[in-house]
């Protein structure tokens, strides 16, 4: 009887590496070569095959590592039916390796398709918002590739690459500074999945880069929140349903996705305990008399969940009626330069406000740093001061009741 093995040249590597068979019997033991390449890290040693979970590609790959072994029997046998063994040359001439072209066809699995993987794994795993970010980026990708007829692929992320695609994002996409750095994050993101799944060997990636400038925080004043948790509204409508979700946000800090999640299980006396869905991280948010009322609202179905981009239009109706017309002057970087216009307070305000306002008005009011953010789930001071928005006058309350001094 003969059996095949399979074994790799360089099995510690971390690139592909040959595939080499081994057919054994009658005591003698021949090696032969496949043709057959794989990344170390995608190979079953206990199979001897390729991993296809997760890695679909790699079943083109094991059907011809079936065939080499299959050439190798067979040529065994007919040489044994004539009383012979079959010679080293002979056994590694019945092994006709596949084209490695002809692999890669059969297993041809796009960039764009790994892509769209990729934004679909965020959206089955309920990560709405990071699948529709996600999306946006990719959707970027695409139409620099069409308009520059540039080949996207993973090996054609390059130096060039990175000039061509920020140059469009700031040119004909017209983006801003910011939201040219935030696709470039996301498009490192999916390339490292793609790195960790044996896709791609490309090292360039993790130096695209663009400079970002952050933009001013717009939050609710003390004043203004009461005023718009104060504003009469008919009961159970639009509105009232939207301030209700957008007044929680401001009392607790929590994300608009982490909002529309609470359920009675996460109510713990005087506090919420919750797993965040955007970091998994578990907090315990307390609740101020106003937000428990809330809380029992949403809990009871009495405050309905509206989707993201619904509630930040409704919330600009509110802010409108409010009457929230402060203006506020909006930066924008684009290219490096600097553009601005001043609009109406209300014509800013979204459900992600709310988390800022808390955020603000929390140490306007006394709350150490450390505090607030153990409850917003913040780990660094460089990304929660994105959230806070100490104004001038707030500063020169707090100087003058420690030091005196000041108009009373």
């Amino acid at each position: 009887m003969a059996a095949v093995s399979f074994l790799l040249k360089e099995p510690n590597a971390t690139k592909p590496t040959p595939i080499f068979a081994f057919i054994s019997f009658d005591g003698q033991r021949v090696k032969v070569a496949t043709g057959l390449l794989i990344l170390p890290k995608q190979w079953l040693k206990a199979e001897q095959r390729a991993q296809v979970r997760g890695l679909p590609d790699n079943g083109a790959l094991n059907d011809a590592l079936a065939l080499a072994e299959q050439q190798l029997l067979d040529c065994y046998r007919t040489h044994r039916a004539q009383g012979l063994l079959p010679g080293t040359e002979a056994l590694r001439a019945a092994v006709v390796p596949v084209p490695a072209e002809q692999v890669a066809a059969a297993a041809a699995v796009s960039f764009w398709e790994h892509l769209d993987e990729w934004v679909a794994q965020k959206k089955a795993a309920g990560l709405l918002n990071t699948a529709r970010t996600y999306a946006t980026a990719a959707r970027h990708l695409r139409e620099f590739a069409s308009a520059q007829r540039y080949g996207v692929d993973f090996d054609t992320i390059t130096a060039s690459f990175g000039e061509k695609f920020t140059t469009y994002l700031v040119g004909p996409a017209h983006l801003t500074d910011n939201t040219v750095s935030k696709i470039l994050t996301r498009l490192k993101l999916f390339m490292k999945w793609a790195a960790s799944r044996g896709l791609h060997s490309n090292t360039f990636y993790p130096k695209l880069t663009w400079s970002r400038r952050e933009p001013d925080v717009m939050t609710l004043t003390a004043d203004e929140l009461h005023h718009l948790a104060m504003l009469p509204l008919p009961a159970g409508g639009y509105l009232d349903n939207a301030r209700g979700l957008f007044v929680l946000s401001c009392y607790t800090g929590l994300r608009y996705s982490d909002l529309v999640s609470i359920r009675a299980e996460h109510v713990r006396g005087t506090n919420l305990r919750l797993v965040m869905h955007k970091t998994k991280d578990v907090v315990t948010v307390p609740l101020r008399p106003e937000a428990a009322a809330l809380v029992e609202r949403v809990v009871s179905g009495e405050l309905r969940p509206v989707a993201n981009q619904v509630l930040n239009r409704f919330l600009k109706e509110l802010g409108q009626r409010a009457e929230l017309a402060v203006p506020v002057e909006v930066v924008r970087y684009r290219g490096g330069r600097r553009e601005s216009e001043t609009l109406a307070k209300w014509q800013r305000l979204t459900c992600h406000t709310g988390r800022r306002t808390f955020a603000t008005l929390a140490l306007e009011q006394g709350l150490r740093p450390e505090l607030v953010m153990k409850i917003t789930g913040h780990k660094s001071w460089a990304s929660f001061k994105r959230y806070v928005n100490i104004t001038a006058d707030v500063v020169s309350k707090e100087f003058h009741r420690v030091y005196g001094g000041g108009s009373e």
